[in-house]
Formats: C-alpha cells, structure tokens, sequence
C-alpha cells in the first residue's frame, strides 16, 4: 500500500480563508443595519416635517379666517393646537401684523394683513418646524 503523499503536503488554509470570509460578512451586515437605522431615523424626520408644515397651513388658514371675521389682527388666536389624526400632538404659533396701503392708486387706504404661522411638531428627538407667511386683504 501507498500512502498519498499529497495528503501530507497540504497546509490547511481553509480555516483563514473561512474566518476572513465570516468577518467580512459580518462588516456588511453591520454596515447594512447602520444604512437601515440612519434610513428610519430620515424617514422618521421626514414625516415630522410634513406633520409642521400642514399644522403651520392649517394655523394660517385658520388666522385667515380670523382675521377676516374680524377685520382685526387681535381677533387671531394663538397658539392653535391640533388634535385630528394626522396632526395630533402638533401646534401653529400665530403673529398678525398689519398696514394700510393704497393698493390701487386712489389714495384710499386698505388694512394688508401679515400672518406668520408657525408649525410645530414632535419632541426633542425628532423636532420639526415650519413657517408659513401668508398677506391677506
């Protein structure tokens, strides 16, 4: 019998090769989570961000409203808070200003009224906010 003299001239350089494939393996899996909490994280932001913006239309819509009713800027409420579906825990901060202006030239002096409508949304972690400016006659 012949013994396989092969058998005795390998080195064994399966294992290396075995653990250099897992770490390299396991460094895509971390870097995939990362990429997938950093995701969640702007998504999340995202939402919050869309939430202020409507809360700081809705408030403006609502000054508007205000204001014409009144013909007044002290007859805008503030702060508005919201609790509807989609805008719940969210609040717009109102500011109202206005001038008179002669809008078309005959020296009659109309009230232009400037509301600034600020949306509020989320807690510290995921704060978002938007303003809106809206001029209304």
């Amino acid at each position: 019998m012949y013994r396989d003299q092969f058998l005795y001239k390998q080195n064994g350089a399966g294992l290396p090769v075995a653990i250099f494939v897992i770490t390299v393996l396991a460094l895509l899996v971390i870097g995939m989570a990362q990429l997938q909490e950093s995701s969640g994280k702007a998504v999340g932001l995202q939402i919050q961000s869309q939430r202020a913006f409507f809360a700081a239309e809705s408030g403006a819509q609502a000054g508007v409203s205000e204001v014409l009713s009144g013909a007044d800027c002290s007859s805008v409420n503030s702060p508005k808070t919201f609790n509807v579906g989609g805008l719940s825990g969210c609040r717009a901060v109102l500011s109202c200003s206005a001038v008179l202006v002669d809008i078309e030239g005959n020296s009659d002096l109309e009230s232009v009224f400037t509301l600034l409508s600020t949306g509020q949304c989320g807690s510290s972690a995921d704060f978002a906010q938007r303003t809106i400016e809206v001029r209304v006659r």
